[in-house]
């Protein structure tokens, strides 16, 4: 009995333990089931989704073909709609021909100021690069101790010689009194009057000498020459000058300066004498107008340029040696007028897309002219009639078929 009780319980806990397998196994099956329910429905919403996507993309397409009421060139190539492209007729305008330079700034007018005189040890420099200074006004004092002496001792001379004048003339006068009483021959009376005149003369000659000591001092001293803006200085106390030092000041006569722009020998032709410029220094955002006063008669046969000088007034933002861009006015001309975003650059040079017969696209080369605030002028390739493709140029190529879509040029 007891070994039979032993058998069954075995037997029950082995029921037992199988009961709980089956029903692991049950849950297991319903989560598996659960899991695939849910890609199954993942994958179907994926799919409907899809699928209106492309509904509404080819109802859209369709639509638009129906508002274009089936017009040739509508459809594409294996029956797709053509996309729509924003095109303008620029017509002509009249724009202003501008020729863009660049150069250098100088003085109009450049003075270089040396010694005039015999030079010496410089005492004082009086002004400034920057300064404004007027005519005759004394830029360097030079020390003059010597020659103020010189000076003195011929001032001396001229006393000496007046006074050996003035004696001559005495005893000319005396003999004049005895002439007549016969003490006085006329060969005496000769002498006195050469005398008399010698002395006369010794007292010019002597003036003469004290007033070339003055001028020479006066021209010690380095003064301006006309009035003006100093430049450059290159004098310092205690410099000895001479003949021989050179420029020690340059100054603009007038504060005036200019623009030397090298212009190509074409864009020389249409630039005259008083054509008006806007000048702008580099590193500023100023627009100084300008005129040109002279062309360059000659062409440099290396370069194939000539030498626009263009007047401008002074700005503290202009520096001589400095560069500067210019933008001319060569008069005005009737040309198509379109937005930067139409013009395009390739190997070849600009061109522009326009829309030609059945709507599809050309390729025009052109010749850009001047480029403002306004758009780009074309200076060549187009009329001003064609469909000119504004915007998207760089996403079609040539023989796509398009709709165009007309804008109103700008005025």
């Amino acid at each position: 009995m007891a070994g039979g009780g032993t058998e069954e319980i075995d037997v029950n806990y082995e029921r037992k333990v199988d009961a709980m397998d089956s029903l692991a196994g049950y849950h297991d099956d319903i989560d598996n089931r659960r899991r695939r329910t849910r890609l199954i429905i993942a994958v179907v919403l994926i799919v409907v989704a899809l699928a209106a996507a492309w509904f509404a993309f080819s109802s859209g397409k369709g639509g638009g073909a129906a508002t274009a009421g089936g017009a040739p060139g509508a459809a594409g190539k294996g029956g797709e709609s053509a996309p729509n492209v924003t095109v303008m007729i620029p017509g002509r305008q009249s724009v202003q021909a501008t020729i863009s330079a660049n150069g250098t700034i100088a003085a109009r007018r450049e003075m270089p100021i040396g010694i005039a005189g015999e030079g010496g040890q410089v005492v004082r420099v009086l002004v400034e690069p920057g300064q404004w200074v007027g005519a005759g006004q004394t830029l360097a004092v030079i020390d003059r101790a010597v020659q103020t002496q010189q000076a003195s001792a011929l001032a001396a001379s001229i006393r000496v010689a007046q006074a050996d004048a003035s004696l001559a003339q005495a005893e000319l006068e005396r003999a004049e009194a005895l002439v007549s009483r016969g003490f006085i021959s006329k060969a005496d009376m000769d002498r006195k009057r050469a005398t008399r005149d010698a002395a006369n003369a010794r007292v010019r000659v002597a003036q003469a000498q004290h007033a070339e000591a003055q001028a020479r001092n006066s021209r010690l001293n380095i003064v301006a020459p006309a009035a003006g803006l100093v430049l450059t200085r290159q004098v310092e106390p205690g410099q000895v000058v001479g003949a021989g030092s050179g420029v020690l000041f340059r100054m603009a006569r007038g504060g005036e300066m200019e623009m030397m722009a090298q212009m190509a020998e074409a864009d020389l032709q249409r630039v005259p004498v008083g054509t008006r410029a806007t000048v702008t220094p580099v590193g500023t955002d100023l627009n100084i107008a300008g005129q040109v006063w002279q062309v360059s008669p000659v062409i440099n046969a290396d370069t194939r340029q000539g030498m626009v000088r263009i007047a401008i007034p002074y700005s503290s933002a202009l520096r001589p040696g400095g560069f500067a861009d210019a933008r001319l006015v060569a008069g005005s001309a009737e040309a198509p007028l379109l937005p930067e975003s139409a013009v395009q650059s390739g190997p070849e040079g600009n061109f522009v897309l326009v829309v030609g017969k059945d709507n599809k696209i050309e390729r025009k080369p052109v010749k850009v002219g001047t480029v403002s605030d306004d758009g780009v002028s074309i200076a060549s390739g187009l009329t001003g009639n064609e469909r000119v493709v504004v915007l998207a140029g760089a996403f079609l190529n040539v023989g796509d078929t398009v709709k165009p879509v007309l804008q109103k040029s700008s005025q």
